[in-house]
């Protein structure tokens, strides 16, 4: 862990001093910026904002670290679950490269420096992203591309708005919040995908074979199909409305289907519902996983800003797709309010809901979560925020289980550098 911590220390201090040196220019074409300037970013936009001059690395990275005072308890007669102190969890980091290889061609590649799963350095993901084809021909196919995007790589794929706002790893100023929804849909998978956008309007068609680990052995020939569609405008300078709908449908050829199973960082609220017996504690508690192999999943995503109000809604479904049943539902509501000098402060609440049951004969189950939560930007990439989380678990699918009248509460702190 001490390895870890020193490399990931070594790349920050690297990627700083380059940052000073080499980049005094940070904008590349068809981008989020890293920091307060990709808040309520989703697909990166059409327009074509930045001159493409020569190849160009932004090398870039994320530090987050967790003081967590949460306990916890169930039903069970002794209290089966693990005993939580007041303390630090293990610091997570990210090292991010973006390429402008050419005009409107851009790379992206991150790698877990630490993270809960894995202490020790390793790729996450990265793709390619085409937003012009001068490289073939100047001016090829220019009509097409002035409002395609296409995006090929092994990487999360654009189903859903909320991978858009969830913290990834260490990369998690853009989440208001610590913890990610209790159904985390989020999956790096090999890709290929279209993405019109014109007058506002947004369609998004993909294509992926769910695996995450890959292999060319017969069997594992699954096929994913995802999609969105959607509207997002700008209305007045000081209204913004937004809402779509993505679908998610996965074959039953081998796909092992990791639509809500794909983080291998491991999830925030460290040892949350770890239980005293448990022979292999689990990293990715207390996220939720229906675990179903192949499944068909529905998620409307609206989104509102009014001056310092900001309102963000997740309506989600997911069905088992093979014999047997099964189906759950999640709704998920954020609503913050932004405020001081350039926005660099909020306050805000979410309140998130799974509820449902694994197959027809079995019991359901009901997940509640509500987050109380305050932010400070100190500056443009350092924030701070800390947040009063409380969970509950129902229903007679926990029963005789750990989760069995689970619950957890307390606070949470979280300092991040994103760049």
């Amino acid at each position: 862990m001490k390895t870890s911590i020193k490399t990931a220390l070594l790349a920050i201090l690297l990627s700083v001093s380059y940052l000073g040196i080499a980049q005094n220019n940070r904008a590349l074409q068809y981008d989020r910026l890293p920091g307060k300037a990709g808040l309520n970013i989703f697909e990166t936009s059409k327009e074509d904002t930045v001159a493409y001059q020569e190849m160009k690395v932004r090398v870039g990275g994320d530090f987050s670290i967790i003081f967590q005072g949460l306990s916890q308890d169930n039903d069970l007669v002794g209290d089966t679950l693990v005993d939580l102190a007041s303390n630090f969890a293990l610091p997570t980091a990210n090292l991010n490269l973006d390429v402008q290889i050419a005009d409107g061609v851009r790379m992206h590649l991150r790698t877990y420096l630490s993270s809960r799963h894995h202490p020790e350095a390793w790729v996450k993901g990265g793709y390619f992203q085409l937003d012009k084809l001068d490289f073939i021909k100047p001016g090829f196919l220019s009509g097409i591309m002035k409002v395609a995007t296409l995006r090929f790589g092994m990487d999360e794929i654009n189903y859903g708005d909320t991978h858009y706002r969830r913290s990834d790893n260490a990369r998690s100023m853009y989440n208001p919040f610590v913890g990610n929804y209790i159904m985390d849909a989020f999956t790096t998978e090999p890709f290929g995908e279209i993405t019109i956008q014109k007058s506002g309007w947004i369609g998004v068609l993909g294509i992926s074979n769910g695996r995450l680990n890959q292999s060319p052995i017969k069997g594992d020939d699954g096929v994913v199909v995802f999609g969105k569609l959607g509207y997002d405008k700008q209305l007045n300078d000081d209204l913004r409305v937004r809402l779509t709908g993505s679908f998610y449908n996965s074959s039953d050829k081998g796909t092992r289907d990791y639509l809500y199973n794909g983080d291998r960082a491991g999830a925030r609220y460290y040892n949350a519902l770890e239980g005293v017996n448990d022979s292999r504690p689990s990293d990715f508690l207390p996220r939720f996983n229906p675990n179903f192999a192949y499944q068909t999943a529905f998620q409307i995503n609206p989104f509102v800003k009014y001056q310092g109000l900001e309102f963000f809604g997740v309506y989600e479904t997911v069905e088992n797709g093979a014999d047997g049943g099964g189906d759950y539902t999640q709704l998920g509501t954020e609503l913050l309010y932004r405020f001081g000098t350039d926005d660099q402060l909020y306050v805000g609440g979410r309140y998130n809901m799974v509820d449902g049951k694994a197959a027809d004969t079995a019991g359901d189950i009901e997940i509640a979560r509500t987050n109380l939560g305050f932010g400070w930007f100190l500056t443009d990439y350092v924030m701070t925020k800390i947040e009063y989380v409380t969970s509950s678990y129902d229903g007679d699918g926990f029963g005789g289980s750990k989760f069995q009248g689970a619950e957890f509460h307390g606070i949470v702190i979280e300092a991040v550098i994103s760049f």
